[in-house]
């Protein structure tokens, strides 16, 4: 008993409170050598100080207790390797959600002290026309934090499909014909262009009930758009394009001629956090 150490002398030692070393025990992170049977008194090993400050500056990482569990089973598994890749997958994150985060400040900030200026330069829209074409298009009714999963899941079923019929005649987009947050569902539309429209509806009818999939004519529009990276993609982050667009078009004395959509015109898998993906769309025509 000797060569253990209280748990004040290790808190001490390690650069974490009591409380947090209680805390770390009930969730099987850092458990004590030995428990006290009677007492309940904690006492560790002067070899667990190094997990114990491993832990502490995860922590102060804002590293969740889970994904530093993760980090603790690779240590202790390869002795470090496969635990540094996956800190540098967290940091990853972290980056790319403070992007996300510093871009929805600048519009917050413009929004606020109504500095249209600074407000409309953090998103730079534009007016684009489009033709008609025909899309495979998936329904779906989606909560908002079912989308990164639903999203790219729909568009490669439909890109399968679209082979099929000669393949894509354009970059995939997204449709919301009501509103997808955290309350309400929708619903939305997965689209993918096609190059033969005989060849898509003939497979809409031999093989598209099954699948859910159908096809339809996407008439010409004149869309407002910007242009959005991947880090701005991620939900709530992405409502600040949205709203901008829609200023933009208030300002420029346009309305709205359907509903809103998202077009991902890039290598989603190949991008990093800053490069552009995807636009943020509505369909407008000239205020009556």
């Amino acid at each position: 008993m000797t060569e253990l150490l209280t748990i004040g002398a290790f808190a001490a030692r390690t650069r974490l409170s009591a409380k947090a070393l209680r805390r770390y025990d009930r969730l099987g992170l850092l458990p004590p050598a030995h428990v006290d049977p009677v007492t309940g008194y904690r006492r560790y090993r002067a070899d667990q100080i190094e997990r114990a400050r491993l832990v502490a500056l995860l922590r102060r990482l804002d590293m969740p207790l889970a994904r530093v569990a993760e980090v603790l089973d690779l240590v202790e598994a390869d002795g470090g390797g496969a635990a540094a890749d996956r800190l540098a997958a967290y940091w990853a994150d972290v980056e790319a959600r403070l992007s996300a985060q510093r871009a929805l400040v600048g519009y917050l900030r413009g929004r606020l002290s109504g500095g249209s200026s600074e407000m409309y330069g953090t998103f730079g829209i534009e007016t684009v026309e489009l033709r008609q074409r025909v899309v495979i298009t998936e329904v779906r009714h989606v909560l908002a934090d079912e989308l990164p999963v639903w999203i790219p899941a729909s568009l490669s079923r439909l890109e399968a499909a679209a082979g099929e019929c000669g393949g894509g005649a354009g970059a995939p987009f997204v449709v919301y014909h009501a509103e997808v947050s955290a309350e309400s569902d929708g619903p939305a539309e997965s689209c993918v262009p096609v190059l033969d429209e005989a060849a898509a509806r003939a497979w809409a009818a031999a093989r598209g009930r099954a699948s859910g999939a159908r096809v339809r004519a996407e008439p010409a529009r004149r869309l407002a758009r910007t242009r959005i990276t991947k880090a701005q993609v991620a939900y709530p982050q992405i409502v600040a394009a949205y709203e901008a667009v829609e200023t933009w078009m208030r300002r420029e004395g346009l309305e709205h001629d359907g509903p809103c959509r998202e077009i991902y015109f890039a290598d989603w898998d190949a991008a990093g956090p800053d490069d552009l993906v995807c636009d943020v769309a509505f369909p407008v025509r000239s205020a009556r």
